[in-house]
This record gives C-alpha cells, sequence and structure tokens, in this order.
C-alpha cells in the first residue's frame, strides 16, 4: 500500500515523500492510520540540522535518509494474529512516526486515547512523557523546591509535572515569552537575566535554601554548571535534556562541586523504565520505577483532570506538507513555535 512518509535526507533538508509500504503483518504487528502526529524540537531538529553526530553513521537508529517522528495517534487498520493490546478500530497512541501509515509491533508503547480527548492535545503529550522522566528518575522528598533550567516544551511540561507531584517549582528561562508562558500554565515563580541574577532570584524565593531537585531541560553545559550552582547541599541535579554538543573544560569544579556539597546526579531518559508492567528487572537490576505505558496513563489524567495543561503549549498545527516550515520555524522563531501538530486526517 502506498504512505506518505516525513524524511529527513541530510542537513536542513526534510521532504514528504510517498512509499511502498508492506500491508502484510506479522503476527504481533499493527497496522495504524495516523491522524495527527506531534514533532520533537530536541531530537528530530538536532537530526534536521545535522547536531546528532549518529546522522552521519551508517546503520544507526537516525542515519540519513531518516523516517522522522515519535509521536503518533491514530486508529488501527489491522493487526496481527497474537496482537493483544488493540483491535481493529481501536484509537491508539502510539510511537510511529510522521507517516500516514504506521506498521508498529505489539510490544512497543501502545495506549487507548481517552474518549473526548482532542487528538492534537493527545499526540502532544507525548513530550510530557519525556519531560515528566525528570520526575520519574527524581526521589521528590516532602514538598521540596524544584528549579527548572529552560522553559520550552520539555521543561515547562517538567516543571508542571513536578509541581503536580507536590514541588515548589522556579522556572529558569531568559525568554521573556517561555517565562510567561510557563506562568500560564501553573508555575508559580520564573525567573530570567544573567546567571547571576537568576541565582539571586533563586536564592530570594527560596528563603536561601535553593533547590532541593534542580532539573537542566536544555543539555547544555553551561546550563547544567548554572543548575550546579542552584542544587542545594544533599541536593538532586537532575539531567533531562541530552548533551549533544562538544565542550572543553575542566571537570574538577564539577566534580569538586558534586563531591564537597553531597549533591546527587540523576540522567533522566525516558527509554530506561520498562515499557509494560510488571518487570522485575533490566539487565539484572531492579526497577523501582513505573513502566512507560503506566506513565502514559498517569499523564492522560493529568490532562483530563486540568492538572496539567498541553493547549496552550500547541502553537501551530500544520499539515504534512508544511514540515518544512515547521522545522524552520522551531529552529528559527522558537518563541512563536512551541509545539506542532501534523494533521493526517485531510
Amino acid at each position: 500500500m502506498k504512505a506518505k512518509q516525513v524524511i529527513i535526507t541530510a542537513p536542513n533538508c526534510v521532504e514528504l515523500q510517498e512509499r511502498e509500504l508492506d500491508a502484510n503483518l506479522a503476527p504481533d504487528e499493527i497496522l495504524v492510520q495516523t491522524e495527527r502526529t506531534f514533532i520533537s524540537a530536541g531530537t528530530e531538529l538536532a537530526n534536521y540540522t545535522g547536531k546528532e553526530p549518529k546522522v552521519f553513521v551508517a546503520g544507526s537508529w537516525c542515519a540519513y535518509p531518516w523516517n522522522s517522528g515519535y509521536a503518533n495517534v491514530g486508529t488501527v487498520l489491522a493487526t496481527g494474529a497474537r496482537v493483544t493490546r488493540c483491535k481493529v478500530g481501536d484509537r491508539v497512541f502510539n510511537l510511529g512516526s510522521h507517516s500516514s501509515v504506521v506498521k508498529i509491533s505489539d510490544g512497543t508503547l501502545i495506549v487507548p486515547v481517552p474518549l473526548g480527548m482532542d487528538l492534537g492535545v493527545a499526540v502532544a503529550t507525548r513530550m510530557a512523557g519525556v519531560a515528566s522522566s525528570a520526575a520519574v528518575m527524581a526521589q521528590i522528598p516532602l514538598h521540596p523546591w524544584v528549579v527548572v533550567f529552560g522553559l520550552g516544551l520539555v521543561g515547562n511540561l517538567a516543571a508542571q509535572s513536578l509541581r503536580i507531584l507536590g514541588g515548589r517549582v522556579i522556572g529558569v528561562d531568559p525568554l521573556a515569552s517561555r517565562r510567561q508562558l510557563a506562568e500560564r500554565c501553573g508555575v508559580q515563580h520564573t525567573v530570567g537575566g544573567t546567571a547571576a541574577e537568576a541565582q539571586q532570584a533563586i536564592a530570594e524565593i527560596t528563603g536561601g535554601s535553593l533547590a532541593d531537585i534542580a532539573v537542566d531541560a536544555t543539555g547544555l553545559t553551561p546550563v547544567v554548571l548554572q543548575a550546579l550552582q542552584a542544587t542545594a547541599d544533599v541536593g538532586q541535579l537532575v539531567l533531562l535534556g541530552t548533551p549533544r554538543m562538544p565542550v572543553t573544560g575542566n571537570l574538577t569544579e564539577l566534580l569538586a562541586e558534586i563531591h564537597l556539597r553531597n549533591i546527587t546526579v540523576r540522567g533522566a531518559l525516558e527509554w530506561v523504565p520498562p515499557t509494560y508492567p510488571p518487570v522485575s528487572a533490566v539487565n539484572g537490576r531492579s526497577l523501582p520505577i513505573a513502566s512507560l505505558a503506566d506513565k502514559q496513563r498517569m499523564i492522560f489524567d493529568w490532562v483530563q483532570s486540568g492538572q496539567m495543561q498541553i493547549e496552550p503549549l500547541i502553537t501551530h498545527r500544520l499539515l504534512p506538507t508544511q514540515i518544512k516550515q515547521a522545522y524552520e520555524g522551531l529552529l528559527r522563531e522558537s518563541a512563536a513555535y512551541v509545539g506542532v501538530v501534523l494533521d493526517w486526517s485531510g
């Protein structure tokens, strides 16, 4: 069968191409008619611009040409003989790419979309899954001070997640528009200015206690160092943003700060938890953390109950044919382009 697929072919080159998709299914495969997809500004733009070095490594997960995207909502067209997680006609949230039809495995993340939920909002919760990894991986003390550095889409949603779980959250970003959007989404405190000004504001807001949990949502080493300075003694520094850019510097100051102030550094990559429960161990180690499926259902509950705000973060709803506009807007007009849904229903 014919399908239309967004493909990044080279740095700063993206196309909507028609391709042939084999509609024959293995026993564990599912065929989904896509209705909405959502753009991950971090991963997809890193691959689009070539800042992710693996795009040039043959055989890597994102090597050019790359079928972009990993946030999909659509209706199940057909299922293999052993599929148990969905049936024909179900509307499902999944990790399919930007394609009019996707073939996915029953073992990947598949969660029913709640009845009545706006499909653009449903697919945009994919980034809440990325962002809430900071909350899942952190050990959250009672009523902590939390400081999130970077209030783009992921940072905003991380701040919302930690607020929902009891944190007193401060968002840090130099862009006033991002701070205003975070406040609109329920983040009580936001600060901007230089690193020194932000540090002073954090100290004043927290009464000098600083952050029990500091979260870097940028992946930028200078911001990680800024977040470290804002972390309280015996606090936690959570690395949510993916570091991609090489930086030359002296690690001694960083390591000494962690050592002398007994700070715990935690990675928050979303793929570490198992996809589905029950799983007692991964690579021989126990994981006292929720599965990806549990987390996604929790996010749907947060949205439906009004605790998490997704709609204000969707600034554009575009057609797949406008993918170049979407990428360039997210890349060069980040104040205007925050979250982009692609509508495949036409």
